[in-house]
């Protein structure tokens, strides 16, 4: 697990760090955009998206969806997308 900063991938548009995820042999990505289910073909990316809904993308709003997230990484196949909230 890492963050795409730690990866050098920080510079990368969604569809750039999706293949660069799977080059790397990456299987799940966590965001908080909202946005990536429009932009990107997820089903085609070999890549499994779970996206966090929160009130603000701040760490004490998003820390109550650590379980949420831990159970839909276990459980979302790749092509999918996972939503979770609180």
């Amino acid at each position: 697990m890492s963050t795409a900063r730690e990866e050098g991938w920080d510079s990368l548009r969604n569809g750039e760090l999706l293949a660069a995820m799977r080059t790397a042999g990456f299987t799940t990505l966590v965001t908080v955009d909202r946005n990536l289910t429009f932009q990107q073909h997820i089903a085609a990316s070999g890549i499994a998206a779970i996206v966090m809904h929160a009130v603000t993308n701040r760490l004490p709003d998003l820390v109550p969806l650590g379980p949420l997230v831990v159970e839909a990484i276990t459980v979302t196949p790749v092509g999918a997308i996972a939503h979770v909230r609180v």
